[in-house]
């Protein structure tokens, strides 16, 4: 599932194609995703200019004249600039045909995605409004985390992953920087002093920064056909590597069940 690093190497990725170009058209050849793609759109968007391209938790704004069409991934979309109009495939659901000939390709297997059609602020659309900040703001700090987990008792890690504290620390993310903090995830989270959530808000910017760096776990170049793989999980510490020893103390790697999620870390270094 593409997390933040993933979504946001996708804006990057895609942005200097889409910016102050104009739409012709959009193709729409498969709408049914997690919502409807609205039919509209096919009437809104020709003759708009793209005027931005922004990214808030995992889900990408383009912002038009008229409004912003809000796109999500779900569990397996992808998006690429092509600058060729290759044939589509199978799960290759929309394009949106820029008037230069280049065209952004929207590919969703698992359908699981969305694109949807807002006017107004889009950052009060009920998709949004309620998100907690972004983890590389300055809104997301250790006084702020502090106040958030002083009346929780639940572990750590799952909090970690709840939009409403902070968003698009996903599954991956959550387990690495827990290692690096040296913090075990099985922690109440009211348990951690002070001294632990600074030490963890810092690990949680560096783990995703350098994330972004090295292209996301999973996917790094959307242009055209190369959909080459970032490669963050190859310098992972603890994701993915159970039963392997600890890059640090040479311990396994320990996984257990956390909210029907997979969460890894080393029994020593984490104690």
């Amino acid at each position: 599932m593409p997390e933040l690093p993933e979504v946001e190497t996708t804006r990057r990725g895609i942005e200097h194609h889409l910016l102050q170009q104009t739409i012709a058209d959009i193709i729409v050849r498969n709408p049914r995703l997690r919502w409807p793609v609205p039919a509209e759109l096919a009437q809104i968007l020709p003759g708009q200019t793209i005027l931005s391209v922004r990214r808030r938790a995992k889900y990408l704004l383009l912002e038009v004249e008229r409004g912003t069409v809000l796109i999500h991934l779900g569990m397996s979309g992808n998006l690429r600039v092509l600058t060729e109009n290759y044939p589509a495939e199978k799960h290759d659901h929309i394009d949106l045909v820029l008037a230069n000939g280049h065209l952004l390709r929207y590919r969703d297997p698992r359908r699981f995605g969305a694109w949807l059609w807002l006017t107004g602020d889009p950052l009060l659309h009920p998709q949004l409004a309620a998100l907690g900040p972004e983890p590389l703001s300055a809104a997301f700090d250790a006084t702020y985390l502090v106040g958030q987990l002083a009346n929780k008792r639940t572990p750590i890690k799952p909090n970690l992953m709840d939009n409403h504290i902070v968003v698009g620390v996903g599954n991956i993310y959550a387990s690495e920087s827990l290692f690096r903090a040296r913090i075990n995830p099985q922690r109440p989270s009211n348990s951690l002093t002070a001294a632990e959530i600074s030490r963890l808000v810092n690990e949680i910017k560096h783990t995703l920064t350098e994330a972004i760096t090295a292209g996301g776990s999973t996917l790094r170049d959307y242009v055209d056909t190369d959909g080459k793989a970032g490669y963050f999980m190859i310098n992972s510490y603890v994701y993915g590597r159970a039963g392997q020893p600890c890059r640090v103390c040479s311990t396994a790697i320990t996984t257990i069940r956390q909210a029907q999620r997979a969460t890894f870390y080393c029994p020593r270094c984490q104690d």
